[in-house]
């Protein structure tokens, strides 16, 4: 193989060899005579991360690309090509084509003009030359009458729809020319569209809002922005944002300067340029100091805290509502219960229908369950529209399972229509402890001011993963009512989960760490991993390993428990293959094998952290196979190529995935990691099961995790102190 020179080559792309989520390598023949210095045939073999594409290679595109390269022989069927292959080469662009012969091949042999052949897309450069690319950017009504000589609706739609991905290739070129990742890229034409290139030349830094870090964004600043000063106040400011959103990123919605100003000496130097931040960022608002506590509060999400206490104490100010429509409903919806309600059970329902805001709080076993379908019975009764909603698929669903009445989540929730009337709604919000400062500011601005807002959850919980304790917060403030229930209703054959898991709450280490349904396996860190397998063999159906963190050098990461949990399960299950751009590829998911999504697809019906199983592996049209939803209905999902890429094993899942869900059986992979893993961790692991609890680890761990403060205590969050009493005008004056 032989080094060679720089050189610039132009091809079309005729195979698509490997494309996985992160990397391509794909293959073309030139469109010139710029490479043919070889006597036989030449191939250009582009091997590159996504990241640094302007658009994902498909076959019939062309290319431009220029960089060293590598010369060797390829043979294929006896015949000798001399390949020239570039390796995540530094200039790579995709070009429309120049000529009419181009432009046939282009739109006949690229998937995405779907039903255009040959002879029709000669037809289209013949009567339009090259002015096809104009008329294709415009909208395609204008043209119709014109395209239906030759041309269906169909393929006209086809040819719009097809186009789309092309129409911003001229910024996606420009930026891949100032090595802006093509992900960065595509989320920014998103945003700002035409006007994404005037936006960045304007403020490089903007690109950081876009995904890009600060180092990264500084040093393209300077070598195509010709940004060449260090104090230049967009640099400054930039840095005073990544600490702000490194401090929202630990769940805080405020700081004190103690906190950020090392996060902005390390990006920015030395202190001289430090202090300067810190003025510039005052002076453009990007935060707020609390003129007693001397803390630091990023501007946005203080407005959020505001408007959220605003709406709170509006609908507290109406004070006790209960009236006799009331006392009738709950009386009719408590004599449907098989059994009465005892201890503060009743209290919570009395509370919650006079309450315009109210919550019911409580652990394990305590009967929120059964309050809630109380009180929304009742609210039913006197013809109240009922709005249950929670953050993730499985909470939804399992509280439709609990209250009988239609769920969604939060995201589903948002995308309906706004109430905007203050008649009889309530928005019922369970695991709320998951909903963190942006999420709730969504909530109450989609709603009217009047409508009646219900948290059901249990504080002690993980805390949000964004910035916030909304839950916490409420109840901690004293100004909304919240009634707690204590009580654990003991029963015959109980399972011990509620008694074991209150005293983890608590911060108690049980005197026996086994107890009840709860049993404790005393395992070495590297042997973690192979005793969940062991564990989880015993009963697959009913089973679910909860993991702290993917990877772990020491074992117990999730990843290697779900790796070994399929060889040990499903050694002999089909292979998920799937076909791309004419390519078969193989993926490490078996038929059999339980999975998880990653990402939301609301068309289809699948959310991040959705479980199902692999049900089907075989090919049918452009889909690859079949995932059933672990759902009342067991829905099945046909996998086409992009849901392909956001599912992953689902024998061991992370607490996050899992808060919000509950299984039978629950095997907790125990490891240390301070970060992670705290007392909160631990209760909302043990809690997620039904009835039956496995504990792998050591002990000397569970004590310390058990004794170790949850993080979420010490979050910063103003939302409390606001509800309490500060009024926010105070640090916006």
């Amino acid at each position: 193989m032989i080094d060679s020179e720089v050189r610039e080559s132009r091809f079309r792309v005729t195979s698509v060899t490997r494309n996985t989520s992160n990397y391509v390598i794909f293959m073309g023949a030139p469109l010139d005579n710029s490479n043919k210095v070889f006597s036989a045939k030449t191939l250009i073999s582009i091997m590159s991360k996504k990241t640094n594409l302007p658009v994902e290679p498909a076959i019939g595109q062309h290319w431009a690309v220029k960089d060293k390269y590598k010369v060797s022989d390829f043979d294929s069927n006896g015949y000798i090509y001399k390949q020239l292959t570039y390796e995540d080469p530094v200039f790579a662009v995709c070009t429309l084509p120049e000529t009419g012969e181009q432009f046939i091949k282009f739109i006949a042999y690229e998937k995405a003009f779907k039903g255009i052949g040959t002879v029709k897309a000669r037809e289209l450069w013949e009567y339009y030359d090259k002015e096809i690319y104009a008329m294709l950017s415009r909208n395609y009504a204008e043209d119709k009458i014109s395209l239906n000589k030759m041309l269906s609706d169909t393929s006209i739609e086809a040819l719009y729809e097809g186009f789309k991905k092309y129409s911003n290739l001229k910024y996606a070129n420009w930026m891949s020319k100032k090595q802006i990742p093509s992900n960065v890229q595509q989320s920014l034409l998103k945003f700002h569209g035409d006007q994404s290139i005037k936006e960045i030349q304007r403020d490089p830094f903007k690109l950081m809002s876009f995904g890009m870090s600060f180092k990264a964004v500084s040093k393209l600043a300077k070598s195509h922005f010709n940004m060449v000063n260090d104090d230049d106040e967009r640099r400054l400011s930039a840095a005073i944002e990544e600490a702000l959103r490194a401090s929202l990123g630990n769940g805080n919605t405020f700081s004190s300067q103690n906190e950020l100003k090392p996060i902005v000496r390390r990006l920015l130097g030395c202190m001289e340029l430090t202090k300067k931040a810190f003025q510039v960022g005052f002076s453009k608002s990007q935060y707020i100091i609390h003129p007693e506590h001397g803390t630091y509060h990023q501007s946005a999400t203080l407005i959020m805290e505001g408007v959220i206490t605003k709406r709170f104490k509006k609908l507290a100010s109406f004070g006790d509502t209960f009236d006799e429509s009331f006392t009738k409903s709950s009386r009719q919806a408590i004599d449907e219960l098989p059994y009465p309600l005892v201890g503060k059970q009743q209290e919570a329902v009395v509370n919650a229908l006079a309450f315009k805001i109210a919550c019911i709080t409580g652990g394990a076993g305590t009967g929120k369950t059964t309050v809630l379908r109380t009180v929304l019975r009742a609210m039913h009764f006197v013809g109240y529209t009922i709005h249950a909603i929670a953050l993730s698929g499985r909470a939804a669903m399992r509280m439709h399972e609990s209250i009988g009445f239609a769920t969604c989540t939060i995201t589903a929730f948002l995308r309906k229509e706004e109430i905007n009337d203050d008649g009889k709604h309530i928005v019922v919000i369970d695991e709320a402890s998951m909903v963190d400062i942006p999420t709730m500011y969504r909530i109450v601005t989609h709603i009217h001011p009047n409508v009646r807002i219900l948290f059901v959850g249990d504080p002690n919980q993980l805390p949000p993963i964004g910035p916030g304790k909304v839950l916490a917060d409420v109840i901690n403030s004293g100004t909304i009512m919240n009634t707690t229930l204590d009580i654990v209703k003991r029963q015959e054959g109980s399972t011990g989960i509620p008694e074991y898991s209150a005293q983890i709450r608590d911060g108690i280490v049980p005197d026996n760490l086994s107890f009840g349904n709860i049993t404790f396996h005393e395992t070495p860190q590297n042997e973690i991993s192979a005793k969940c397998v062991e564990l989880y063999s015993l009963s697959p159906e009913d089973s679910r390993v909860i993991g702290a963190t993917y990877d772990s050098s020491q074992g117990g990461g999730i990843n290697e428990i779900n790796y070994k949990c399929q060889e040990k399960i499903n050694p002999d299950g089909n292979r998920l293959e799937i076909k791309h751009d004419g390519n078969l590829q193989f993926v490490r998911i078996k038929e059999g094998d339980p999975v998880l999504f990653t990402k939301n697809n609301y068309e289809i019906g699948v959310q991040n952290g959705s479980l199902g199983a692999l049900t089907s592996t075989e090919h049918v049209e452009d889909k690859f196979g079949v995932v059933t939803l672990d759902t009342i209905d067991e829905e099945q999902i046909a996998l086409d190529f992009d849901l392909f890429t956001s599912i992953k094993l689902g024998y061991a899942i992370s607490l996050h995935k899992a808060q919000g869900s509950q299984f039978p059986r629950i095997i907790i992979s125990l490891i240390d990691n301070e970060r992670i893993v705290d007392r909160s961790w631990l209760y909302t692991a043990i809690t997620r099961a039904e009835t039956e609890v496995h504990i792998v680890g050591t002990r000397s761990d569970f004590v310390k995790i058990t004794q170790h403060e949850s993080n979420a205590n010490k979050r910063n969050s103003f939302l409390g102190e606001l509800l309490s009493g500060q009024n926010i005008k105070d640090l916006t004056q």
